[in-house]
């Protein structure tokens, strides 16, 4: 039975082009996982879209020359290509600065305020001297007054999980430009978070089965909750739907507070372009849907903590209670799939640091497989892991190539020499039948491990049959059996079945590569969708065009079960699946991330 599963993935800023680490923890994940719930035959629907509102856009555009509005559409463009580039099959990948975001926030907003867990308050906010700009918490760091760690956020430490305020840190400093902020009075709405401490304490104490590392975090959240401000002194945002703030040109919205009700409002912009505008509440109504949200792991506190209660609050399901709000009661998430970091030389990836290597450069020289691989593979599941190219050569070239390629190419281009066609087997020996019972249980073993987003294992699992694979025709050696042609069609018939078992096993991960071995196993149509980019006209603001990735993903043929291949197929003579990897990559690296005199990378 269909299962609706919304695969929800966290919103990348669209102030600059996105660099690798920013995939590995939402775009290959979460396109690993979505995948897989549609070859099993789930209902999926996923969402994301480019964050374009706050201090990193104004800042960005400053530096450009552009406005803040012209910076988004610039960077959004650029963002949403890179992930189509990736393969990355949104059903809806819109972005922030719609009339329907604008509208379905302004809804969160009046139902949680309705319900009373909005309150107002006198506070402290940080300004910079040198601009009169506001900073937001996230681009003010010092160190923390709790743990005394270095590098703390003035909205939380890292290090010991502890939400903070800026005014708090000691020595804070601006990222932006390195002085210390100015601290000054000013009104701001707040998120009453203390008045959701039973209702999100009962919620996380049933998630027993999330990833560790969420689960160490979350341990600290609901034990100091406090309020939580959602506006900002800034002029770029989602404007505040209430009678004395509506007409304040420089109060809106805090960006945090609308990013995540992205995930919904996407969901309702999809649903309104499918010509169903109800189309949403099957993932967000239904008692019986999954959601699955990825980021990276400096946003758990948002999907773990906050945008929990602010579903709550609009329930009615906080601890004071309250009205069920304009959507009907909305579902919580089920999963948090948080990764940690990618980084390079041990340094977390930093466009502003220098510390980069940017996805369109990748995805330009090297294809999206080998990185959706590498991330899949050896990616920073639940640890940081450190990218290195030699790490990288290795594995496209020893694992990709070697093992995989040239299993697909020895045993199309034997098939194709001898017979023309996929071959007529003979009566099988056990050899044969365990190979073939190797390869059928891995869809259950794998399948297992993409369930709980385990892709690391996942990835070695399906390469374990591929290992298999390239041991039973090496053992066989079929070219030696001239003579006995029943016995040679039997092997290679046996190793072209396991052929096509693995390229659906690695599907998921290898999207681009499994629509060639379909092709190159006699296959016609579409294997592995992939997504597209359209230009649109926003639904509610006449004159704007908005670029979004969309697909249709119903016509892929890819299922996951073992399919028997169809004998005397035509075959052709096939082109190698994976270029080797020039080994001197591993010492120098690309001109355009070259790897430094001390072994360090640029």
């Amino acid at each position: 039975m269909s299962t609706p599963v919304l695969t929800a993935v966290a919103w990348p800023y669209a102030n600059g082009p996105r660099h690798i680490g920013h995939v590995s923890g939402i775009g290959v994940p979460s396109d690993v996982f979505a995948r897989y719930q549609r070859m099993v035959g789930n209902n999926v629907l996923m969402v994301s879209g480019s964050d374009e509102h706050g201090t990193p856009i104004l800042v960005q555009a400053e530096k450009e020359g552009l406005t803040p509005r012209e910076t988004a559409d610039k960077y959004h463009k650029v963002v949403a290509e890179d992930l189509r580039g990736l393969g990355v099959t949104y059903d809806m990948y819109t972005r922030t600065t719609t009339g329907n975001h604008y509208a379905v926030v302004q809804d969160i907003f009046r139902a949680l305020h309705h319900n009373g867990y909005i309150i107002p308050k006198t506070t402290t906010g940080a300004v910079s001297p040198s601009t009169g700009r506001t900073l937001p918490d996230r681009y003010i760091e010092g160190t923390c007054p709790l743990c005394g760690s270095d590098g703390a956020r003035g909205d939380q430490c890292d290090s010991c999980g502890n939400q903070l305020d800026a005014a708090e840190l000691i020595n804070p400093v601006s990222r932006i430009n390195g002085e210390k902020p100015e601290f000054v009075e000013t009104e701001h709405l707040f998120l009453d978070l203390p008045a959701f401490t039973d209702a999100l304490g009962s919620w996380l104490s049933t998630k027993t089965n999330w990833r560790s590392n969420v689960l160490n975090f979350t341990k600290n959240l609901v034990e100091d909750m406090r309020p939580r401000p959602i506006t900002r002194d800034l002029d770029w945002g989602v404007p505040i739907p209430l009678d004395g703030w509506r007409d304040q040109s420089m109060k809106r919205l805090y960006v945090w507070f609308d990013a995540v009700i992205g995930y919904f409002s996407a969901s309702v912009e999809w649903a309104r372009r499918s010509g169903d505008p109800d189309a949403w509440r099957q993932w967000w109504n239904a008692p019986d849907a999954r959601q699955v949200y990825f980021m990276g792991k400096d946003n758990i506190t948002f999907h773990a903590q906050i945008w929990p209660a602010l579903l709550l609050g609009h329930n009615g399901a906080g601890d004071s209670g309250g009205e069920v709000g304009p959507y009907g009661e909305l579902n919580l998430p089920s999963e948090i799939a948080s990764s940690e970091y990618l980084t390079m030389s041990g340094s977390k990836f930093s466009t502003s640091r220098g510390t980069v290597i940017y996805l369109r450069d990748f995805l330009r020289d090297f294809g999206p497989d080998t990185l959706r691989y590498f991330i899949s593979a050896a990616g920073p599941e639940t640890q940081d892991v450190d990218f290195t190219w030699d790490e990288f050569v290795r594995r496209i070239n020893f694992e990709l190539a070697n093992e995989w390629g040239n299993l697909v190419n020895r045993a199309v281009s034997m098939a194709h020499k001898n017979v023309g066609a996929i071959p007529r087997p003979g009566t099988p020996t056990q050899d044969d039948e365990e190979l073939k019972a190797t390869a059928r249980a891995a869809f259950d073993t794998v399948g297992a491990h993409l369930e709980r987003s385990r892709f690391r294992a996942a990835t070695a699992e399906a390469m374990r049959v591929v290992s298999a694979a390239n041991k039973y025709i090496s053992e066989q050696a079929p070219w030696k059996l001239a003579d006995d042609t029943e016995r040679r069609d039997t092997v290679l018939h046996t190793t072209l079945q396991v052929v096509s078992d693995a390229n659906t096993l690695l599907t998921p991960f290898l999207p681009h590569a499994a629509q060639q071995v379909h092709e190159l196993l006699g296959g016609t149509g579409v294997w592995a969708a992939q997504p597209e980019l359209s230009e649109v006209d926003d639904l509610d603001t006449d004159g704007r065009v908005n670029t979004i990735i969309t697909g249709d993903y119903t016509t892929e043929q890819a299922r996951w079960e073992s399919v028997p291949i169809a004998e005397d197929r035509p075959l052709s003579k096939p082109k190698p699946l994976f270029g080797k990897l020039d080994p001197a990559l591993a010492e120098t690296g690309p001109e355009w991330a070259p790897i430094k005199e001390d072994g360090h990378q640029a």
